[in-house]
């Protein structure tokens, strides 16, 4: 698929939080395409304009307020068959003034968890995907074996910022994986961070989780979407392939790697961040970058398009 903007309606949009983490959405007027659903403020760029100064001007046309500081959120490419919609989300930092309709839209603000994705847009779908994952996702590493030394380490690792858990352990059998998902649960619960089950879904039917997480081998496979729709459903990918699956699957979020060489696998070529980018491009998810990154990475991969970084060892206390 070409993202050449020229090729496409090139629209950008941004996100603004108050301080209870609600999001600012605004009702788009019946006469127009996709009228009545609800969206994130922006519009059209005009020739020449670059999608900041876009974002400046429809900022201060729709919501009479001035863009400060903004960092990259998603970009969705998306064809409603009557047009293919190229859109670029920022998510805004700063800004002056107090939004308000200024062209008579309906404002409200939303907590994304709150958020009904049926009500929006199909391009803006992947955008509350995005808003509800943090930008660093925990991978759990050793020992699961050690109950109690597992426990302090996800503690620290919790108490440290870490909003998002994607529990790991294959050397453990169903049973025993079951009884460490009643420990971290509440873990997770008490820290406001979401959990994620890295498990065959039949294997995870009735324990408490935000989301499950699928090994390659499960996306390429699956004929459906496994949980619920308000689960949030991840797949680990390599490959463009197990990346389109992703997206045919209607999952949530994708992780790829190895972006640079692993201890883990080092036999695996990594694809370094000009290849990552050029992967996720096309690919309407939240991705997160993976394979040998820390949190000093962070800003290169939301740069390069990811949502965040992905991590054992450099997310996983000592």
């Amino acid at each position: 698929m070409s993202l050449n903007p020229g090729d496409w309606l090139h629209v950008v949009a941004g996100v603004l939080s108050d301080e209870q983490g609600r999001v600012l959405i605004a009702r788009r007027a019946e006469h127009l395409h996709q009228g009545g659903l609800w969206e994130f403020p922006g519009g059209k760029l005009k020739t020449g304009e670059s999608p900041q100064e876009g974002l400046a001007r429809e900022l201060a046309e729709e919501l009479g307020i001035a863009l400060g500081a903004c960092e990259p959120l998603i970009r969705v490419p998306h064809d409603y068959g009557d047009r293919r919609v190229l859109l670029d989300v920022y998510r805004v930092l700063d800004y002056q003034g107090i939004p308000r309709g200024c062209e008579g839209q309906a404002l409200t603000w939303l907590v994304p968890d709150d958020m009904d994705p049926t009500v929006f847009p199909a391009a803006d779908r992947p955008v509350i995907a995005a808003l509800r994952l943090p930008r660093l996702m925990l991978i759990t590493g050793p020992d699961p074996t050690d109950p109690l030394l597992f426990r302090a380490r996800l503690q620290r690792a919790l108490a440290q910022g870490v909003r998002l858990v994607q529990l790991r352990a294959p050397e453990l059998v169903a049973l025993d994986y079951r009884e460490l998902t009643g420990m971290v649960w509440p873990l997770c619960q008490a820290h406001g961070a979401h959990l994620l089950l890295n498990r065959a879904p039949k294997e995870v039917e009735g324990l408490a989780r935000d989301g499950l997480h699928l090994n390659r081998r499960l996306l390429m496979t699956l004929e459906r979407r496994p949980g619920s729709a308000r689960e949030l459903i991840g797949a680990s990918c390599h490959t463009r392939a197990e990346l389109r699956r992703a997206v045919e699957l209607g999952l949530d979020y994708a992780l790829l790697s190895p972006v640079k060489p692993t201890a883990s696998h080092p036999e695996a070529q990594p694809l370094g961040w000009p290849t990552f980018a050029e992967l996720i491009a096309p690919i309407p998810l939240p991705v997160y970058a993976l394979g040998g990154l820390t949190p000093e990475d962070l800003d290169t991969a939301i740069a390069q398009g990811a949502q965040g970084i992905a991590a054992i060892r450099g997310l996983w206390p000592a």
